[in-house]
């Protein structure tokens, strides 16, 4: 009969999941400072690059807006939610939340559902104002390919972050690290990808998280066709997801003793 008390007074998982979603986005409304930024950094390249042979010199729309959507799941994914990630567990905020009755591979799945839906919505946005200002005329089938890519971009960046989150302690250290990981990750992506610093260069940024990503987006935003190159950048993303994920999980901490 204990038991079955016991049982009846546990909320259900689905409640305690919607719990979760609610907490966590209300967390990430109040961090006006990365909402903002995944989107006003994309958007100001956006208009910047309306200005004089900014878009030839880039390579083209279709990189331009690539590269603003780029932005903005690395600023979202890498930077912010690593280091919110981090704070949470040095402030004890992860702790608190194991003694809940929400499992913990719960606690860990709102969080990224929360990021990725945040991430979807700035993407959208991006993409109707980039597509605006450089005279893009989109189907809706391409605006759904572009959203479909900017998640599988988001799981990829956020795979990255964790397991930044997981390998690393400080949050000091994960904010120092995260920023110099952007800086190479965008450069390696753009120009490795370029091929100004030669061919072996070209190759590894062709095969980067971003370059692979580029790659997708001018694809669809450029109505190209699938192409061999599309599927390579595909096996990448995915194969970072799950590297990343793997160490991510691995190796992953709740407290930062």
């Amino acid at each position: 009969m204990i038991d079955d008390r016991n049982s009846a007074a546990r909320p259900s998982l689905a409640l305690a999941m919607r719990s979760l979603l609610l907490a966590d986005s209300i967390v990430l409304l109040r961090s006006r400072v990365s909402v903002v930024l995944s989107i006003l950094l994309p958007i100001v390249v956006l208009v910047v690059t309306t200005f004089g042979k900014a878009q030839s010199r880039l390579g083209g729309s279709d990189l331009v807006i690539g590269l603003a959507l780029i932005l903005g799941l690395l600023t979202s994914c890498l930077l912010g939610y690593s280091l919110t990630l981090a704070h949470d567990r040095e402030m004890g905020v992860l702790q608190r939340l194991r003694v809940t009755p929400a499992p913990t591979w719960m606690i860990m799945t709102s969080r990224l559902v929360v990021q990725v839906a945040t991430n979807l919505i700035a993407s959208a946005i991006v993409v109707i104002v980039g597509t605006i200002l450089h005279g893009l005329s989109l189907n809706a089938g391409q605006y759904a390919l572009i959203l479909a890519i900017a998640v599988l971009g988001a799981a990829m960046f956020l795979a990255i972050g964790q397991a930044l989150v997981g390998v690393v302690k400080s949050s000091t250290a994960i904010n120092a690290i995260g920023r110099v990981l952007f800086v190479i990750l965008l450069l390696l992506g753009l120009l490795g990808g370029s091929g100004i610093l030669g061919d072996t260069m070209k190759t590894i940024g062709d095969w980067s998280p971003v370059g692979a990503l580029m790659a997708f987006f001018s694809s669809v935003l450029s109505q190209a066709t699938w192409s061999a190159q599309d599927g390579y950048s595909l096996l990448a993303c995915l194969g970072y997801i799950v590297v990343f994920s793997f160490i991510g999980i691995r190796w992953f901490r709740w407290d930062a003793q």
